[in-house]
């Protein structure tokens, strides 16, 4: 082959899925300061761009989301559940409001894990996650998540380290569980930039109407970064697997944040591929009859 036509065949390659480049290595170690909070890997030129691409990415998306919630009237058992974890401000109900606002919401279930209560206490870690899972057809999205039981639980020293160790474990299990049982996990890990959680809450802290959003144990939180980053790090390593690998997207920017997740989402959801299930009756006998009635 001349050169020329070598350098036509591989501009012919497709890119890789983003799933691929936003995926974490399975079995290796994970540094966080070694991504690029700001980064927009497999993404649009800028926002503009970005943006653009929001409209037809919105109607595939729910297309298929359509598609997988008629599957389970047929007895379909696929679903969807999108875990969002991230520091304070990273965009977890950003994501909701911006990606999520794409789908019915009639076949979505939403819910965020906030300090346990002391019914959930007096169970399993895992009992309350168990109790908010999507039914067959449905997109389930966790804001937060059974992996607070291996986060703020480590940061804060919340409970010996020798039953937290076993929680790595026990979510493995669990997830894969979850995928045997029909249940496709996109785990995304929002990686936000110190100085833009900083610039965050301080935007915050200067709008009266965002005051709501603010808690002083923002700032708290904040002073344990090192600590926090640490604990996620080795969650992300002890927890990619090849049935429920984690996704790093950067979340500096909201509009690649926004992209990102609704691609990941889409290019899940077409790998399942739902279709329409066909009539279980006769559809012309239907049709003949409802004529008939004037």
């Amino acid at each position: 082959m001349a050169k020329k036509d070598r350098k036509a065949g591989r501009r012919k390659q497709p890119p890789p899925a983003l799933r691929e480049l936003l995926r974490i290595p399975e079995g290796e170690p994970v540094d966080l300061a070694s991504y690029d909070s700001r980064a927009t890997p497999g993404g649009p030129a800028d926002k503009a761009a970005a943006l653009a691409a929001v409209p037809p990415l919105a109607q595939r998306l729910a297309g298929l989301q359509e598609r997988l919630y008629a599957a389970s009237t047929a007895g379909g058992g696929r679903r969807v559940l999108l875990i969002l974890q991230g520091m304070d401000t990273s965009g977890k109900g950003g994501t909701i409001k911006h990606v999520i606002g794409h789908f019915n919401p009639a076949g979505c279930r939403i819910r965020a894990f906030k300090t346990p209560t002391p019914e959930e206490r007096s169970h399993p870690f895992l009992w309350r996650v168990r109790r908010a899972l999507p039914e067959p057809g449905e997109i389930g999205i966790f804001d937060r998540s059974q992996y607070e039981d291996v986060l703020i639980t480590r940061v804060r020293e919340l409970v010996p380290r020798r039953d937290l160790g076993r929680r790595y474990g026990q979510i493995n299990r669990f997830e894969q569980g979850l995928a045997d049982n029909g249940v496709t996990l996109v785990k995304v890990f929002l990686h936000l930039g110190h100085e833009e959680q900083r610039d965050r809450l301080l935007a915050r802290l200067d709008n009266p109407d965002k005051h709501w959003k603010f808690s002083p144990s923002d700032v708290e939180d904040r002073a344990l970064w090192p600590a926090y980053q640490e604990a996620y790090e080795l969650a992300l390593h002890r927890c990619s697997t090849s049935t429920a690998p984690w996704y790093l997207v950067p979340a500096d920017r909201k509009w690649y944040r926004n992209w990102a997740i609704s691609t990941l989402l889409l290019e899940h959801l077409e790998a399942l591929d739902p279709a329409y299930p066909e009539a279980d009756f006769d559809v012309e006998e239907s049709r003949r009859q409802l004529l008939a009635t004037g």
